[in-house]
């Protein structure tokens, strides 16, 4: 991608091209058709059973009110948002595309506190809606395939989370280069960037454990760089390698990583300046999040809702967040 020249792109007025105040005027119709015409763009917003794919359904609205259809050919009825992440929904829908609107609006990432005040529900609320639309944001950072002939990939990692607070008196402290100091928690991030292309992340317990992910998503023929650790040693097999000694430079005869490790600082700062944990259970999800965001970085807001808002709709609801605050409840039963 070529570096632009003058005002930076999110100063620019190409870069606003939908506003919240657009969002939280629309009526519940207006919201429904804005869904739908997303939605069901091959059939201009005219509804498609998700069951059977029949194109021929007729309206049946609830006594409430609410968005249903019955499909003529199964004689299954389906909602706007049925089988999709916002299925089953509680709220009006247009405070889930404001939620939209508002994640896609943030630059490094969203806390759930603030998007819970911002669209004033509870944080369980709005930790759930969230983690679904990283979920989203994941389906497409997961199809990505970098590498061959021609491309220039960067690799490189850094470990996250596993906090251990020091002593106060030096004599108490432990080595925590150490591994029995340490508290199992740590996880290594690795980021593979393509130059003027696409980014993949992914988490792992240490940086040696990505090798076989590299080979698995990056396609021979192309030159990659990374760092002189001696977790990369084996990929010299597989792929032209440069690798750069940070001791001694940035950048030495041309081989770097600064493109990895600048993805690697705004993940730093949505981190320590946004979420300020992120459990090593989730770190997969804000890592692709991520990588999402860097790719779209030059898109204008209403494109990103668009795309965000075609992700919900082609992912089925969510297998780890539906029902995410009952699974305590669920889990007795069970037993």
């Amino acid at each position: 991608m070529p570096r632009p020249s003058g005002q930076h792109f999110l100063l620019s007025a190409k870069a606003r091209t939908l506003s919240l105040a657009q969002v939280f005027g629309l009526t519940d119709a207006a919201a429904e058709e804005v869904f739908r015409g997303i939605r069901w763009a091959d059939t201009e917003g005219n509804p498609v059973c998700p069951h059977c794919g029949c194109p021929i359904c007729y309206e049946c609205r609830r006594p409430s009110g609410a968005s249903r259809w019955r499909c003529k050919a199964c004689r299954k009825d389906f909602s706007v948002t049925s089988g999709t992440l916002f299925a089953s929904h509680k709220l009006p829908l247009r405070i889930y595309l404001a939620a939209i609107v508002i994640f896609v609006n943030e630059v490094k990432g969203k806390s759930a506190l603030a998007l819970g005040r911002d669209l004033g529900v509870q944080y369980k609320t709005a930790f759930v809606l969230a983690h679904k639309l990283r979920e989203a944001m994941a389906i497409e950072a997961r199809e990505n395939r970098l590498g061959g002939e021609g491309t220039v990939t960067e690799i490189d990692g850094a470990y996250f989370g596993g906090h251990v607070r020091p002593e106060n008196l030096k004599k108490d402290r432990k080595d925590l280069r150490r591994t029995e100091n340490r508290s199992g928690k740590r996880r290594c991030v690795v980021v593979v960037r393509e130059r003027q292309g696409r980014s993949l992340a992914r988490s792992f317990a240490t940086e040696d454990a990505a090798t076989g992910f590299i080979r698995a998503h990056v396609a021979r023929g192309g030159v990659m760089h990374a760092d002189e650790a001696s977790s990369w040693n084996r990929l010299h097999a597989h792929y032209d390698l440069r690798r750069v000694n940070h001791i001694h430079g940035y950048s030495i005869d041309g081989a770097c990583t600064n493109q990895a490790e600048s993805w690697f600082s705004r993940l730093r700062r949505a981190e320590i300046g946004i979420h300020h944990h992120i459990s090593g259970d989730y770190l997969d999800r804000y890592a692709q999040e991520a990588a999402f965001r860097e790719d779209n970085r030059r898109q204008p807001n209403g494109e990103l809702f668009r795309l965000v808002t075609s992700l919900v709709c082609a992912t089925k609801p969510s297998i780890d967040f539906c029902g995410y605050w009952q699974r305590a409840q669920l889990a007795g039963k069970g037993a």
